[in-house]
């Protein structure tokens, strides 16, 4: 594969893994994605309890999560439970290694630039 290909496939994996960023960049969210993963499937009823949100704000930020692609909804009965989908955080995980790997490499480099001096 040609650098700028290589290149061009790196950005395209970033940038397919902004949503997940964006998405977990609030608190709330954050705190209903470690919640589903923790406990697996929940209501919004569940997922309220314990909360400072109401549940009409709790089923925003789950739309929001469902939009990026970290969670869905089934219904059951009256109740709709989400469930985490972790599909999309192992895709950013492998973005975030793809660019610490960038970065230790740029380190390596700028220190044995540093040495040779």
């Amino acid at each position: 594969m040609s650098p700028s290909r290589s290149s061009r496939a790196e950005a395209a994996a970033i940038d397919g893994a902004a949503p997940v960023f964006a998405a977990l960049g609030d608190q709330t969210r954050l705190r209903l994605v470690a919640r589903l993963g923790r406990e697996g499937p929940l209501s919004v009823a569940r997922l309220t309890e314990g909360a400072d949100v109401t549940r009409q704000a709790v089923s925003k930020h789950l739309r929001v999560l469902e939009v990026a692609g970290l969670a869905r909804g089934v219904r059951q009965g009256r109740e709709q439970v989400w469930q985490l989908q972790p599909a999309p955080l192992e895709d950013a995980r492998r973005s975030l290694e793809r660019i610490a790997e960038r970065w230790d490499e740029t380190l390596a480099r700028l220190r044995a630039f540093v040495e040779e001096e």
